[in-house]
């Protein structure tokens, strides 16, 4: 199995838990936050939503310009998270399958004001930023849900209000 297989085969089991936590997120809370300091619900979800497609995006250009600043869009609704999501899903689905070993084992390298500022394989910027980087705000995102007093779903392990999913799964076919 290729190293963009062994990514996409976890891409594929994480995809669909944490469109869960997406669609969890109440309509009238997309401009909650619980700190002044802090995203606003809607724009967390909303960077939850495209980081994955975004990255394999960026991960093309090589260099790569680094980003000037981190705007993080504020939603209207939770259709406009659902359908960047989809959108950023399917960006990965064509996109990583393109990367063979070779392009995963390169030297993935960020510039800034024509500085470098980032060199390693592109494996490795690939697993912190559209896995590691992803479940971060994942968590992130269930400490959001539970502060609005909202079931968080399960994503390895039990949460205080759903069982793991292959309990889930066995409970369906027993």
């Amino acid at each position: 199995m290729s190293i963009a297989e062994m990514f996409l085969a976890e891409f594929e089991v994480q995809a669909p838990i944490t469109r869960k936590f997406l669609e969890r997120l109440p309509e009238d809370k997309l401009k909650w936050k619980p700190h002044a300091k802090s995203m606003t619900a809607g724009q967390l979800a909303y960077h939850l939503a495209t980081v994955p497609g975004g990255i394999a995006q960026f991960v093309k250009n090589n260099p790569a310009e680094a980003p000037k600043s981190f705007e993080f869009p504020q939603p209207a609704s939770k259709s406009e998270i659902l359908k960047a999501f989809d959108e950023s899903v399917a960006t990965v689905r064509s996109e990583l399958p393109t990367f063979n070993d070779s392009a995963m084992r390169e030297t993935c390298r960020m510039v800034g004001d024509g500085h470098e500022v980032l060199a390693m394989p592109r494996e490795n910027f690939m697993r912190d930023v559209i896995l590691s980087h992803w479940y971060q705000h994942r968590g992130q995102f269930a400490v959001y849900l539970r502060l609005l007093d909202v079931a968080v779903p399960s994503s390895w392990g039990p949460s205080a209000d759903e069982a793991p999913p292959f309990t889930q799964q066995a409970e369906k076919v027993a």
